[in-house]
């Protein structure tokens, strides 16, 4: 069967069959590393915990441009409810099944082939390529690129443009890239009350009714207009949680988590300040617990998105698109560091879905795209 696959797709079956479920590697990166070593890269693995990382570099000069990624993928769910198994990697009728193929191995595999063979054509080429993997990005992303990064920092490596192989595209592979990402925080709200009895209300003090003004406050708080590059800003209420479950008590506390999406125009700190006001305003006994999932950041111009645009346009004839829409990526770990970062996968139909699929022709054009923007950012054209 191996023999009729190219050798992208060849790699991301053999990627698929691992059943890397987060924070599990299943020996997917030990592949990688030994075929990176192959060509002339240099592995340092990075475990933490139980999360698997490896940071893998070819040269030593600037500029660095590296892929970054994740073995690890989601649970697959109800596993009789696939039509393919899902870490079988069944290939019929042009399209490549199973848990990762599009989030995000058949990246991985495209990164790899593209890697050999610009190596193979360009064995003395300007500056240095770098792999950064982790098999901690599906989960809480404690251990995993943000501690890779942290490493690199103190070693004093420094990223000059990192391409994330995320699945960006919508309807065909390239037709968009993500040159940034809107930045997360998450709150978990107490207010607090006294219980009682209904028939008391004067010997209560119900948290559900005195909280209400100040949620409908910040869920319609105009937070900022956006830019050219970002959305505005908005707040969603994703669980509220309060009673005993009786209808004659009045509940003595009220749980609430909610979550902000925003841009540029804001950050974390400025976020707690307003938020915290209009809870004070209301007069509330809270305690509040603020999680910090990453900053927003942004790639506007530069290099890495003309290579990238370039690359798109030779391999596909077409042009792109710049989005920050979407979650979060580890990409929100490794642009603090001054890199420019592009993401750049296959499309996202079904990603974290049952029956996660993605064709055939988008990884082999995924791989020719990855390897045209080495060109262009490690070739220098003789005159």
């Amino acid at each position: 069967m191996t023999d009729s696959l190219s050798p992208t797709l060849e790699l991301a079956v053999d990627l698929i069959r691992r059943p890397s479920v987060t924070p599990h590697d299943a020996g997917c990166q030990d592949l990688l590393s030994q075929r990176l070593q192959t060509i002339g890269f240099e592995i340092t693995d990075l475990p933490f915990g139980e999360v698997q990382n490896f940071w893998a570099k070819r040269g030593s000069q600037a500029p660095l441009v590296v892929f970054a990624g994740h073995t690890d993928v989601v649970p697959t769910g109800p596993e009789e409810k696939w039509e393919h198994p899902p870490f079988a990697a069944e290939v019929k009728d042009g399209v490549l099944h199973g848990r990762g193929a599009a989030d995000m191995k058949g990246s991985l595999a495209a990164f790899m082939t593209a890697c050999e063979r610009f190596v193979a054509k360009h064995p003395n080429h300007r500056g240095s390529i770098g792999w950064l993997i982790t098999s901690d990005e599906e989960g809480h992303a404690v251990n995993g690129t943000v501690k890779v990064v942290e490493y690199l920092v103190n070693k004093g490596e420094v990223i000059d443009w990192c391409i994330v192989g995320e699945p960006s595209s919508t309807h065909t592979v390239g037709d968009v890239i993500k040159n940034g990402r809107r930045g997360s925080i998450g709150a978990t709200l107490l207010v607090k009350g006294v219980q009682g009895h209904v028939a008391y209300p004067h010997l209560a003090d119900n948290p559900i009714h005195k909280a209400a003004p100040a949620l409908t406050e910040l869920a319609n708080e105009k937070w900022d207009e956006g830019n050219d590059f970002f959305p505005a800003t908005s707040l969603q209420i994703s669980n509220i949680n309060g009673g005993t479950g009786a209808t004659n008590v009045i509940p003595g506390e009220l749980n609430v988590m909610f979550n902000l999406r925003f841009s540029t125009e804001l950050n974390a700190d400025i976020i707690k300040q307003r938020s915290e006001a209009i809870l004070q305003k209301h007069g509330l006994d809270y305690d509040i617990e603020w999680r910090l999932y990453g900053e927003p950041f942004l790639t506007s111009k530069g290099p890495l998105i003309e290579a990238t645009q370039k690359a798109i346009k030779h391999v596909r004839g077409s042009d792109t698109t710049l989005s920050t829409s979407g979650g979060t990526s580890d990409g929100r770990f490794i642009a603090p560091t001054g890199a420019q970062v592009v993401e750049l996968g296959p499309c996202n139909a079904t990603i974290h879905r049952i029956n996660e699929q993605v064709l055939v022709s988008e990884i082999d054009q995924l791989s020719s795209i990855y390897e045209h923007i080495l060109e262009e950012l490690l070739v220098v054209e003789s005159k």
